[in-house]
């Protein structure tokens, strides 16, 4: 159960820190970024408020990335309440969605929740999230270009 996932996962050619936390990409499109994460942290045997700030972050610039036809885009802005936490073993989604996509700001909405694999519709939410992003930036350094090809290859688009 503690092992990583495939070296060939998706998840690892679109974003190394969080497949590195075990997180699996369910869904990405300009609409919907939800990702899975099958196993648990342990600081305290419970996953670390850290770690959802991370996780609220990276989907959200994979959204904001693709929402904004791949133009580079920075986190400016990152609101977070932890409403209950997440046990050992327990299963946890993430689901972030836009509230506003503009041509120079992007809004989006991040929800992690844990629920059973079995009966994913049931959720309970462990932390909200609003992120603001920044989409007007300088394009994508050469040495990042492959970015936008990787997450166009992963996409619904």
């Amino acid at each position: 159960m503690d092992q990583p996932p495939p070296s060939s996962s998706k998840t690892e050619i679109l974003d190394a820190p969080l497949h590195t936390l075990g997180f699996e990409i369910d869904e990405l499109s300009a609409h919907k970024v939800f990702r899975s994460l099958p196993r648990y942290f342990k600081p305290f045997k419970v996953l670390h408020g850290g770690v959802l700030a991370l996780i609220a972050e990276a989907l959200v610039g994979l959204g904001a990335h693709t929402a904004s036809r791949f133009h580079r885009v920075a986190g400016i802005h990152l609101s977070i309440s932890h409403l209950k936490s997440a046990q050992e073993g327990d299963f946890v989604v993430a689901e972030a969605t836009p509230i506003n996509i503009g041509k120079s700001i992007q809004v989006w909405e991040v929800q992690l929740s844990i629920c059973d694999p079995s009966k994913p519709e049931i959720k309970t939410v462990i932390s909200s999230s609003r992120v603001t992003a920044l989409c007007i930036l300088q394009p994508v350094p050469e040495s990042a270009a492959d970015a936008a090809q990787n997450l166009k290859k992963h996409a619904k688009l």
